[in-house]
């Protein structure tokens, strides 16, 4: 009995890594190239997670409608302008960037995760200082 637990816990655990190293390559595979210009030339930073995700931290300036709002709220929006979605892993932004390109707009980019979003945004400001 104690063998089959010991073999259970180190497939879950393989699993749990798979899932990691998937989940990390996924988010960076579908990052969109050249954000940090369209970030420089005035893109519109959209977060799309829910209100109690938004209270735990944002990236600062950033517009927030989120994923369950995001059909109703889309007209909010103005199809001009070019927009950077974001959320915390990096699906839910990509979804929301195909429901606009849906309704209309061209300029729509997936930004990933917050995490990897303020990475880039923190190489354009540092780029600014220098």
């Amino acid at each position: 009995m104690k063998k089959i637990v010991l073999i259970a816990l180190g497939v879950l655990g393989i699993l749990v890594l798979l899932f990691f190293i998937f989940n990390r390559i996924y988010r960076l595979a579908t990052i969109d190239k050249y954000l940090g210009k369209k970030i420089e030339n005035g893109a519109v930073i959209l977060d799309v997670r829910t209100k109690r995700e938004r209270k735990t931290g944002y990236i600062k300036g950033s517009r927030h409608i989120s994923l369950g709002t995001i059909r109703k709220r889309y007209v909010e929006l103005d199809t001009a302008l070019t927009y950077i979605t974001y959320c915390s892993h990096g699906i839910r932004s990509v979804e929301v960037k195909n429901i606009l390109k849906e309704k209309g707009f061209k300029k729509v980019y997936n930004g990933g995760a917050l995490s990897d979003l303020q990475a880039i945004i923190d190489k354009v400001n540092q780029k600014r200082t220098n």
